[in-house]
């Protein structure tokens, strides 16, 4: 899509003339006009120049973007003009409107507080009725002068066949000014004859208050408007504000500060502690907490070490990070939210065509109406001054703006919400079509679990199972292997030297360690070396059915115990599919694993049966969505009719590209592969799932927002117009006067862009879904256990579950373990802080007092044993 800028534009008629003169140019598929950021978005192989040509020819002034604009630190992060998006027209509103309403008070103390209630004025006036219609006249003119941009304009867009907003109030003011001017010509007549006293009884029939206070109202109402629009951009201009001007970056071993756009992709840049990170890249050294908040809206900083990405506008909290740059200017991650941002402002949702098509024609309709008026109130043998008092009341009274903006604005407000919580809509049809979701589909691995394999249960036989497993599986790449060394790593165990590596495909791993043969793979392989006792054998079949992967581990003969792994649901993943099946959609599970380890997830996460799709190949994965859009049940078919289903998928790799696309909505993991975000219409930033509970809330506010912004313009309009020609005022004597039309009219856009910018106070995540997620670590089911390798008795384990309170993070933990596996006959402690409890594994009875004091001493209370 081609950004343009667009000058002149005043309301939606000028807005719809813009788009019918760029659409009409050969090679344009496309194209969309923003008020709000006075902005274009063309698709299409026809040539900038013709497209500036169109729009000049349609009377306003057009240029692509950015092709004035300096290589700066703004031009290397920013998909837009930040120009486009400065507040401008406020301060020359302000100043207009003060001249305005100085010459205006002025004008009224003579018109209404002379002529009418009979306030003083000097002699040389108060005595002569042509010095009073002459001062009323010339300082009428001067508030018409002051705010000749709403003739220039209005005049301009008539000429041209398009007129607009302005329009409406230049002929207002116009009719009021030279009917005026009329009755001054008759008044300078009478006193020729000498007749005085008519001469002041016309007076009271000049409207040059009205030509200058329509002016100054909708002055008032434009200012009111620019302000409240200019919230409705602020998101933007808070994105692009927030990358720093310079960076500091190693140069021949040398810090050196540069321009933010002289960083280069794969150069080496230094980030202290309170910095922010200038550019995207990746930690060579050191280790910190960054608030990411800029980019997911989670105020919890995330730890960051070797190996971690940074992403570009957050601030490193803490330690000193060199990092290398791997995307540099409008390639980082924040020059593509504002870029995404930005051209769902360019586009239109769906539902604003309807308004689009009424602002097109509704200023010609409204003189239309304004000339019958007049005329009808002419044959009903009303006065000329009355007559023009209902047509110039229609005039004035009338505003498209209000059907313009109630769309764009509410569409704007929600991108920048979503923006600042880490939800992307690329355009505003995908902001729309998330409020209409009625089905979400969600991909399995990376979406509702971790997607990656991790350690969630132990069952030792031996002690040292862990330090063994951990020594074998270190010397292997597999998946499975990586787990548990992870798990290795962050309980602390030191690994022991191995030799004679072996990996056996599809059985295991063997190694000599210790003086032992250590043996580990699946049952079938372990088993040929081990005796496997049956309560292992049965809890490991057990685990099986969850859809967990059981490894068994042997030293020499003797069976050191069993490990799973499976990739585990993510910590927010029951929570928000609950909290989508409360807001009444139908949640569905798309995986291409067994239906063994699909029915367990989905147990997990409370989906029926019926809700799993499993075995789907990759190229199954569209049909499945497919088949989705297609089916209609009970409760929709009564709701909907025939209609297909909206149907949004959720996913993050490569395979899940084409379903994305095929969707109604395309949601992608920020954390998925670059084709799935490419692909996708709506991109979490933070990779949670309940991010897309989020994105569905605030599309549903999105669209309940524009559906109030129209209901209240037209119907504004609807009973606005009748009582402005007078229709009212034979019935119950209603009569409204063009001042009056004038200050509704101004109100009703301000009243339009107010009600977007509700949409800021939405609360996108409930409590349980806003909150801290804990550490990877309490992600897994600990259910550590151990049992006697007695062969006459298999006893069950000996467990000891301790309430603890006191320990407040990971470290705390550590200093509980460390002290209850000193006492002797402890065989495992796992504590964890955010359960606030300990599970101690025993080989042999240990008095309770014994745990208790050993927990103590280290600074925490233990509120009972179990």
């Amino acid at each position: 899509m081609k950004q343009y800028t667009v000058t002149g534009m005043s309301c939606a008629a000028c807005q719809a003339r813009v788009e019918k003169a760029v659409s009409a140019v050969p090679g344009v598929e496309s194209c969309a006009v923003s008020l709000l950021t006075n902005s274009m978005g063309v698709e299409g192989s026809a040539e900038p120049a013709a497209i500036v040509a169109a729009v000049e020819k349609a009377g306003y002034g057009a240029a692509p973007k950015g092709a004035e604009r300096e290589s700066s630190a703004v031009s290397a992060t920013s998909a837009i003009d930040a120009s486009a998006l400065e507040d401008r027209e406020t301060p020359r509103l302000w100043r207009r409107l003060v001249w305005s309403l100085g010459f205006l008070l002025l004008l009224m103390y003579v018109s209404m507080g002379h002529v009418m209630w009979g306030w003083p004025l000097p002699d040389i006036l108060a005595r002569n009725p042509m010095a009073i219609g002459l001062l009323q006249m010339i300082l009428s003119a001067v508030v018409m002068v002051i705010n000749q941009k709403f003739f220039v304009n209005g005049f301009k867009g008539a000429l041209h066949l398009s007129p607009n907003m302005d329009t409406l109030v230049a002929l207002g003011s116009s009719a009021s000014f030279l009917y005026s001017a009329y009755i001054l010509f008759a008044l300078s007549a009478d006193l020729l004859m000498g007749d005085t006293a008519a001469a002041f009884h016309r007076l009271h029939g000049l409207y040059f208050e009205s030509a200058a206070m329509i002016l100054a109202l909708i002055t008032v109402g434009k200012l009111l408007e620019t302000r409240a629009k200019g919230k409705t951009t602020s998101a933007l201009r808070a994105l692009m504000s927030l990358t720093p001007d310079t960076a500091t970056v190693l140069r021949d071993g040398m810090e050196v500060t540069v321009p933010i756009a002289d960083v280069r992709r794969g150069e080496c840049f230094v980030v202290r502690p309170g910095e922010r990170i200038p550019v995207d890249g990746v930690v060579l050294e050191g280790q910190s907490a960054v608030n990411e908040a800029a980019l997911t809206g989670e105020s919890i900083p995330v730890d960051k070490a070797v190996g971690d990405g940074v992403s570009a506008a957050t601030v490193n909290q803490s330690g000193h990070l060199v990092c290398e740059a791997t995307r540099v200017g409008e390639d980082t991650t924040l020059a593509k939210i504002i870029r995404m941002v930005s051209d769902a402002a360019a586009t239109k949702a769906p539902i604003a065509k309807v308004a689009d098509r009424v602002s097109g024609i509704f200023v010609p309709v409204v003189i239309g109406l304004a000339i019958i008026a007049t005329a009808a109130w002419l044959i009903a043998g009303k006065t000329v001054g009355f007559a023009l008092a209902r047509g110039i009341s229609v005039l004035v009274i009338s505003c498209p703006c209000a059907l313009g903006l109630a769309t764009p604005v509410a569409i704007m407000v929600g991108s920048g919400v979503g923006a600042k919580n880490g939800l992307l809509f690329k355009t505003a049809v995908s902001l729309e079509e998330c409020g209409r979701v009625q089905t979400i589909v969600l991909d399995k691995t990376g979406t509702i679990t971790e997607g990656a394999p991790r350690v969630t249960d132990v069952l030792p036989v031996e002690n040292r199972l862990m330090q063994y497993a951990f020594s074998l599986e270190s010397m292997s790449e597999h998946p499975l292997s990586v787990a548990i060394v992870e798990h290795g790593r962050a309980e602390g165990i030191s690994p022991l030297p191995v030799s004679d590596f072996e990996a056996l495909p599809g059985r295991g791993l063997c190694g000599r360690m210790d003086g032992h043969t250590v043996r580990g793979g699946n049952r079938a392989y372990v088993e040929g070396f081990a005796a496997i006792p049956a309560s292992v054998s049965k809890l490991a079949d057990e685990w099986s059915e969850e859809g967990k992967t059981a490894l068994y581990f042997a030293a020499d003969d003797r069976l050191l115990g069993c490990i799973a792994v499976a990739d585990t649901v993510k910590a927010d993943s029951a929570s928000s599919i609950r909290e989508l099946q409360k807001m009444g959609l139908q949640v569905v599970m798309l995986t291409g694993d067994n239906r063994r380890t699909a029915a367990a997830i989905g147990r997990a996460v409370g989906l029926p049966e019926n809700a799993i799709l499993a075995e789907v190949l990759p190229d199954g994965k569209e049909a499945a969505v497919r088949a989705e859009q297609n089916r209609t049940d009970e409760k929709h078919k009564r709701r909907k009719g025939n209609r297909p289903t909206k149907v949004a998928m959720v996913g993050d790799g490569i395979n899940d590209a084409p379903a994305l696309t095929r969707a109604d909505v395309g949601i992608a993991i920020g954390a998925g592969a670059d084709v799935a975000v490419d692909a996708a219409d709506v991109v979490l930033v933070g990779s949670c799932l309940s991010d897309v509970v989020a994105a569905v809330r605030l599309g549903r506010a999105t669209l309940r927002n524009i559906h109030e912004n129209l209901f209240w313009a037209f119907i504004y309009n609807i009973i606005g117009i009748p009582l402005a020609a007078g229709m009212w005022i034979p019935l119950l004597g209603w009569e409204l006067s063009p001042m009056f039309g004038a200050a509704a009219m101004s109100l009703s856009s301000f009243c339009v862009v107010s009600n977007a910018l509700r949409l800021n106070l939405i609360r996108l995540r409930q409590k349980e879904n806003g909150a801290k997620l804990p550490a990877p670590n309490a992600h897994m089911e600990k259910t550590e256990k151990t049992i006697e390798t007695k062969q006459e008795s298999e006893d069950k384990p000996m467990i000891k579950t301790m309430k603890i309170e006191g320990m407040m993070c990971p470290r705390c933990e550590a200093h509980v373990k460390k002290a209850l596996e000193a006492i002797e006959g402890v065989v495992s402690a796992i504590a964890d802080h955010t359960a606030a409890q300990a599970v101690v594994t025993l080989s042999a009875p240990v008095a309770d007092d014994l745990l208790k004091a050993a927990v103590e001493e280290e600074g925490y209370s233990v509120k009972g044993i179990e």
